[in-house]
């Protein structure tokens, strides 16, 4: 029998064959890359592959460091087998990997959502044989809403706080999540909300020009600080704005400015307990998740027709043993990726 395409070493997710890692947790001479996030893209490493959408992000995130774009759908040859990248509709950028050995397919899903997302490129289901899938909320309780909707909510939220006069500040992580809101929100907003500026935490500032560059159409956007006066803490500039910025910044004193009155929300697919609302002390919470729910992680796997399912990350032994009981040869794979709430 064969080496399995991919197994785990000291540096990471690793093809024997083709002489390469899949979003190595330590320096590696070549590295693919699925998307950004800190947890799947570190530096350090010798030569980076990924999406021609992720590599200015990558540039961002990493630094100078030297990368190798490829269209969606391009085969390169690395070593003994074909690797390709496909949407996985995460964030901008983000993809599957797909390696193609002599005698079977391997698909690395990365981390993925199947939902509708103005920001990033649409899901694409890849056939093959060995599906490695997140399982970041691999439970039945986590079920998302349609996304318009979701939308909906963040906008009527911030209208209401208009109306109060007081500040919203929604906490969404920097890469990803906040692109997917403003996109969002574009959308939804009424024309004349469209000449409303959105302020944004350094973090998410510094994330936005490749957004802008792919032609994702965004509200104006300022970075918080550049319009304000020197160390001026003035809670009156910021009176019924929307800002957006990591949750990182909860609590931090950088929130000051916006006055004691200023209403907190948190967009996370977390925010579907109740109860993780109240512990983080927020006061609206939107359960918008740029990672698949438990609903849609079912379906890809089907759809892709693996006769083997490896979970990561996440509830990973939930959803080895459901699959299990349906009759899917199953398993585990350790690695270092988080899950949301560990990409900031």
């Amino acid at each position: 029998m064969p080496p399995p395409l991919l197994a785990t070493d000291e540096r990471g997710l690793a093809c024997a064959a083709g002489r390469f890692h899949i979003d190595p947790w330590r320096p590696a001479p070549i590295a693919v890359i699925t998307h950004a996030h800190a947890d799947h893209a570190r530096a350090g490493s010798g030569l980076y592959y990924c999406a021609a959408s992720c590599a200015g992000l990558l540039r961002r995130r990493l630094g100078p460091v030297n990368i190798q774009p490829l269209a969606f759908g391009e085969r390169v040859k690395l070593g003994g087998v074909w690797v390709s990248l496909h949407p996985a509709g995460h964030v901008l950028g983000s993809a599957q990997a797909r390696i193609e050995g002599a005698d079977e397919v391997w698909v690395v899903s990365g981390d993925y959502k199947r939902a509708r997302d103005d920001s990033c490129e649409s899901f694409e289901v890849v056939a093959c044989d060995v599906f490695i899938s997140e399982a970041t909320f691999a439970l039945p309780i986590y079920r998302w809403d349609e996304p318009g909707q979701l939308i909906e909510q963040v906008l009527s939220w911030w209208r209401a706080n208009r109306e109060r006069n007081i500040a919203s500040v929604l906490m969404g992580y920097s890469l990803g999540k906040a692109q997917r809101i403003l996109a969002g929100l574009w959308r939804a907003m009424a024309p004349a909300e469209r000449e409303l500026t959105i302020h944004l935490h350094g973090a998410v500032d510094a994330l936005m020009e490749p957004y802008r560059a792919a032609g994702i159409a965004m509200p104006t956007t300022a970075k918080v600080g550049e319009a304000e006066g020197k160390r001026r803490a003035d809670a009156d500039q910021f009176r019924g704005a929307l800002v957006i910025a990591p949750p990182s910044a909860a609590g931090s004193p950088w929130m000051r400015r916006f006055g004691a009155d200023a209403e907190i929300g948190f967009a996370s697919g977390w925010m579907r307990v109740r109860g993780a609302r109240r512990r983080g002390g927020y006061d609206r919470g939107f359960v918008i998740s740029d990672h698949a729910d438990w609903p849609d992680l079912l379906r890809t796997i089907r759809e892709s027709g693996a006769r083997r399912v490896l979970a990561t990350h996440g509830s990973s032994g939930v959803l080895a043993r459901y699959l299990n009981e349906q009759g899917l040869e199953t398993g585990e794979l350790g690695t270092a990726f988080g899950g949301e709430g560990e990409e900031d």
